[in-house]
């Protein structure tokens, strides 16, 4: 009459005690005619499953164990176990499973649960079960119950344990459930029936939303990428240097450092790709004769623009590996960078240094991971870094272009992934040189790459 909550307990023997107050259990307030009333009081059993695992079996036998493994978070049972009918009697000693019953998971997947609709089913690992009185609680009501917000906020509220967090069949007996009589529980069932076909699909909806939420960044990003390497990120400027005069350049510039031994010759001689006065695009490689490559051609350029194959920008460097003897993790030498660990989001992180060098990048080289986790790069920012075989070191003619290769590796990326070949995957240095590139002007690189990083700034 205070309007408070009281709670009594009667023992087996009838005994009372005395009422206690629970309003501070009292979660939410409930339609006159509901009544709050502990689990325990509207089942007839709560039983949880044997503490052992049972050996399971292959091919049916007609005696079934459920877990959490069978039963997904829709209240479907998606399968059951198969064991001996000797295993199944020893699991069903306490109490045996019967249709109608409720069982809900307790560990793992908490909250899971699906109504039984066949016998000869005992208990498997992580499950308990709900019996229920022929004229009381509603098996799927109380389904509906221990599936809402406000028991999943008890379950995290008792989760226990240090391993794999459970709940335990005294928290499950404890819950307050808000009963509505017999025929609004029907009620309350059928309208969640009603709703349930626009709930999955709101909930198709939503996931799908928040998939292309996800990965919006990454496909903008592309998109950007591709727009810059195909001259539509940044307006061409006519009083800029064609990029053919940089190529001329790049050009005397290797054939120097071939000379001095400094670089090798490219295999099979130096490429120079033009465009031809029909219209198709050729190219020569040293002494051999043109060759039209329009199949290869993936775009058009700006007429200011240049194909050229990477090999005639760059020189690429594959690192090797050394012998566990020939590094150490006291910071003695310099850096010895083995593979994707070393790189952490543009960056370079050192682990291990070697006085005993064999292959080594320089600081502005572009490293670029290109076996296990392919396509990682960073700029070399080490005056001197040793890199093993899972690295290669793209060192560019001409540094001024370093900024743009980089931008166009990024844009080239998942093609370069799915060219990787064996068990951990890897690609060959042909993959990276026989790339066609689209060669701006050297004005309009540096825009792209000030664009570029304003852009992907803005995009995170």
């Amino acid at each position: 009459s205070d309007g408070s909550h009281y709670e009594k307990r009667v023992d087996a023997r009838g005994r009372e005690s005395e009422p206690v107050c629970i309003d501070d259990e009292i979660p939410f307030e409930i339609p006159e005619g509901w009544a709050w009333a502990r689990l325990e009081s509207c089942c007839r059993t709560v039983v949880d499953c044997p503490h052992s695992t049972p050996t399971y079996l292959a091919e049916s036998t007609g005696y079934y164990a459920i877990d959490t493994n069978c039963m997904d978070e829709g209240w479907n049972q998606t399968g059951l176990r198969y064991l001996s009918e000797e295993s199944y009697t020893k699991r069903v000693a306490r109490y045996a499973p019967q249709p109608g019953d409720l069982v809900l998971s307790r560990e793992g997947s908490i909250g899971r649960s699906i109504i039984l609709k066949q016998e000869n089913v005992c208990l498997g690992q992580r499950v308990m079960v709900l019996g229920f009185f022929e004229d009381g609680l509603l098996n799927r009501y109380c389904q509906v119950v221990l599936t809402s917000p406000y028991a999943w906020g008890l379950y995290m509220a008792a989760n226990v344990g240090t391993g794999v967090k459970h709940i335990n069949v005294s928290m499950i007996k404890g819950i307050l459930i808000p009963l509505p009589p017999r025929g609004e529980q029907a009620r309350v069932i059928d309208m969640v029936d009603d709703l349930q076909p626009h709930i999955d699909q709101y909930g198709a909806l939503e996931s799908a939303r928040e998939r292309l939420d996800a990965e919006l960044p990454g496909k903008l990003r592309k998109s950007v990428l591709q727009l810059a390497v195909q001259g539509r990120l940044v307006e061409q400027d006519p009083s800029d240097e064609p990029a053919s005069a940089l190529l001329d350049r790049i050009r005397a510039e290797r054939a120097k450092l071939i000379k001095e031994k400094k670089i090798r010759a490219p295999k099979g001689g130096e490429s120079v790709i033009w465009r031809a006065s029909d219209g198709g695009y050729y190219e020569k490689r040293g002494k051999g004769e043109p060759v039209c490559i329009d199949d290869e051609i993936p775009f058009e350029i700006p007429e200011s623009w240049e194909w050229a194959r990477m090999s005639a920008l760059i020189d690429l460097m594959s690192g090797v590996d050394l012998a566990s003897s020939q590094y150490n993790d006291c910071h003695k030498g310099m850096p010895y960078l083995t593979g994707a660990s070393n790189f952490d989001n543009g960056n370079l992180i050192e682990n291990r240094w070697t006085e005993q060098p064999k292959r080594v990048a320089v600081r502005g080289d572009l490293l670029f991971t290109c076996k296990g986790t392919v396509g990682a790069m960073a700029i070399n920012n080490f005056e001197e870094a040793h890199i093993a075989r899972q690295i290669m070191a793209v060192k560019p003619i001409d540094v001024k272009t370093l900024s743009y290769l980089e931008v166009f590796l990024m844009s080239m990326v998942e093609s370069i992934k799915s060219q990787a070949k064996g068990v951990i995957p890897g690609i060959e240095r042909n993959t990276i040189l026989d790339a066609l590139v689209p060669v701006p002007p050297v004005g309009e690189q540096r825009m792209i790459v000030s664009g570029i990083h304003s852009l992907l700034r803005t995009l995170g």
